[in-house]
């Protein structure tokens, strides 16, 4: 049976095709195997795909939309002075591949696969099968991306290995799988993503951190160039962002760069140092959901078949080097990370019906109950002896012994506040922790936050970033991780950035009896607050999602985050 495979992209579409008893192959449109999955409407009310949208976007970028998919639950498009209904755009996309692979053909294919993240629900679904039926496809399947990605590495001879962990990371989102695998076919048992990480996102902070070192030549342009009014302000910006998305590939291969500007801005020379201070907090969130995952399948990395990288961004260097130092695997990839779920979807076993949803539920260790600590076991009251009878005493001495009594309880209290404080101040101990794995010097860090959010210990990523202790706190409002073992100014890739046009800010802050440092500013898809104390060796990072104006966020440092 003819079939043909298609991985609708949020910036690119691969379609792969089986036919007349061959193996898949992939096809090419535009001269490449990986299609723009931009649209373009026309002047006749058409709407344009791929290179030809790239292309027609120099002359009215207004009616260009560089990655549809990313704006599924808007519903429409906004292109130029009119509204498209997002399976429209979805559909002329599809149809493009369908058009090739019949042209090759001479027929339709017999059968049409096309991918979808896995953690899209049947509304997104149903949006996206919609759109295939609108571009001609007959027998449309759907099928979750990992899934079809462990499907193309079990091909190359993985089936037998044992489940697959999958690092999906896009141009839109990251997605995370952990696929069992069979002979009988492929079941997700653990799956989770981030809808903010994405290739995209990492272009965006890039182009942040160009315009740190160039806007102060003239803040008004370059509010221009982000903000555009016209159809010249828009050529420029399109021109930039392609220019900075070239710079990032670039940096994966080499160590350093330059990035082109537009007049009355110089050429500016990023490294590959600076591109990977931008991005580790997020691939750090990345790589912590992706073992948070594992574990959730009740499995260890240990026990994984391979651990694989699918999606363009996987070349970047640092991906492969977290993710190794946390899971203890070494990470797999190929030459043509792009193509991998094009090629697996031809592998799935589909039977009668979709793999919309997994096979079974995620299959979840039993929860074991934290083992109370000997500083954690509340030591039982003595019973109270019975009272002998006794004569009264004069009134005078029950005064004295209320005295005596209550020096020596305010003795004890300024004692056991002394002994706190010193173990509060030092860092050196790893030994006394809570039960969310707060030392003393932690805890007094976090103040309120260790009471009311839901914290967890993380030391597989303290390790990464030379800690001796961690703990991730939720809160409303993004994350705070706390880290014992070093300094703000140890850790700082943030601290150590320049300062032009006051993107970053520094200050001081007081509270629950502590003074420090911190620095504020904007990451990759959030914003940073990093903040130590001064008399201890420890420090904490809070990411705020979504990003907040440097104002607003020191506020809300100020108010929720630091101790007070």
């Amino acid at each position: 049976m003819d079939v043909l495979s298609i991985d609708f992209g949020t910036s690119s579409t691969v379609g792969v095709l089986s036919a007349f008893g061959r193996g898949p192959r992939a096809i090419e449109v535009d001269g490449s195997v990986t299609m723009s999955s931009a649209v373009y409407l026309g002047d006749d009310g058409l709407l344009v795909v791929g290179q030809d949208a790239e292309r027609r976007a120099r002359l009215d970028p207004s009616r260009f939309e560089a990655s549809p998919k990313r704006r599924i639950d808007e519903g429409t498009l906004r292109l130029g002075d009119s509204e498209v209904p997002i399976a429209d755009a979805f559909a002329a996309v599809l149809r493009r591949v369908g058009e090739e692979a019949g042209r090759q053909l001479g027929r339709p294919a017999a059968q049409t696969r096309i991918s979808h993240p896995a953690g899209w629900g049947a509304d997104r679904q149903e949006i996206l099968r919609a759109a295939a039926v609108q571009a001609g496809f007959a027998d449309v399947r759907l099928i979750p991306e990992p899934v079809a990605a462990a499907a193309h590495y079990a091909s190359l001879g993985r089936r037998n290995a044992g489940p697959i962990g999958v690092y999906d990371l896009g141009a839109g989102t990251f997605d995370c799988a952990v696929v069992g695998v069979t002979q009988q076919g492929f079941a997700v048992l653990a799956e989770d993503g981030l809808p903010d990480l994405g290739s995209l996102d990492i272009d965006q902070a890039l182009l942040v951190h160009i315009g740190r070192s160039v806007s102060h030549a003239d803040p008004a342009q370059w509010q221009r160039l982000l903000r555009p009014q016209t159809t010249a302000d828009r050529r420029t910006r399109r021109a930039l962002l392609q220019d900075v998305r070239d710079a990032k590939e670039s940096l994966s291969r080499h160590a350093q760069t330059h990035v082109p500007m537009p007049e009355p801005f110089g050429d500016v020379l990023v490294s590959r140092d600076e591109l990977e201070a931008l991005v580790r907090p997020s691939l750090l969130r990345s790589a912590e959901l992706l073992g948070a995952t594992i574990r959730r399948a009740g499995l260890t990395p240990a026990q994984l078949g391979g651990i694989y990288l699918v999606g363009g961004p996987s070349r970047m260097p640092l991906l492969a080097t977290l993710l190794g130092r946390q899971l203890g695997v070494v990470p797999t990839t190929q030459d043509q990370p792009e193509t991998a779920v094009a090629f697996g979807l031809h592998h799935v076993p589909l039977g009668g019906s979709d793999l919309t949803v997994p096979a079974f539920a995620p299959v979840r260790p039993p929860a074991t109950p934290p083992r109370p600590q000997p500083w954690q076991q509340q030591a039982r009251p003595p019973q109270p002896a019975p009272e002998p009878r006794r004569k009264r005493k004069p009134w005078f001495l029950a005064l004295a012994v209320l005295l005596v009594a209550a020096v020596v309880a305010t003795v004890v209290v300024f004692v056991i506040r002394d002994q706190a404080a010193r173990a509060a101040a030092d860092c050196t101990q790893t030994t006394e922790r809570d039960r969310a794995g707060f030392t003393p010097c932690l805890r007094s860090l976090a103040g309120s936050v260790a009471d009311r959010a839901t914290c967890r210990e993380i030391d597989h990523i303290g390790q990464l970033l030379r800690a001796r202790i961690a703990v991730m706190c939720d809160i409303e409002g993004g994350s705070v991780g706390y880290y014992q073992g070093e300094t703000v100014e140890e850790f700082g890739p943030l601290a150590k950035l320049p300062t032009p046009g006051g993107a970053i800010e520094r200050g001081t802050w007081d509270g629950g009896g502590l003074h420090g440092k911190y620095v504020a500013g904007p990451g990759m898809g959030s914003s940073i607050v990093l903040f130590g104390a001064d008399d201890r060796r420890a420090f904490a990072l809070f990411i705020a999602r979504p990003p907040r104006g440097n104002q607003d966020l020191i506020a809300f440092f100020t108010h929720e985050v630091k101790p007070v």
